[in-house]
Order: structure tokens, then sequence, then C-alpha cells
């Protein structure tokens, strides 16, 4: 097999988008490329919500899936 062939890039998924996924990638960094205003939306990846204080910490992965919504409050 020829030595040529570039190994496939892995990807995310960003709400209706497919995204690289380069290694080291976090979440608040997908936010900030994606010109999201991370002030006024919630995230999840794969199902699961991150609080705004980890995004910073959160790597993300090949596969994941990431998502953002319009945070409520209210009462």
């Amino acid at each position: 097999m020829p030595e040529t062939l570039s190994k496939p890039e892995a990807y995310l998924r960003f709400n209706d988008h497919t995204l690289p996924c380069p290694q080291g990638l976090t979440l608040a960094a997908v936010l900030e490329v994606q010109g999201m205003a991370a002030n006024k939306v919630a995230t999840a990846v794969n199902g699961e919500f991150v609080p705004a204080t980890l995004r910073a910490s959160t790597l993300l992965k090949p596969g994941d899936t990431v998502l953002t919504f319009q945070a409520i409050v209210g009462g």
C-alpha cells in the first residue's frame, strides 16, 4: 500500500455542522471560532450539559456531538 495515503481527518458535530476536530480542541475554542456569544448559550457534549465554567477545560474528541441552545431563565 502506498505510503502517500493520508490519514483521514477527525471530525465532530457542532449543531448542524461537521467540523474538524484537531487534538486539544476545547469546547470554549469551538464556540469562539463559530462566533457564538458564549455568555448567551448553554452547551452540551454528547447529551451532557457542560457549564460555562468548564468549557475551557472540556476537551473534545472525534465523533463528539456538541449542541448549543439558548438558556432559559426566569420563574
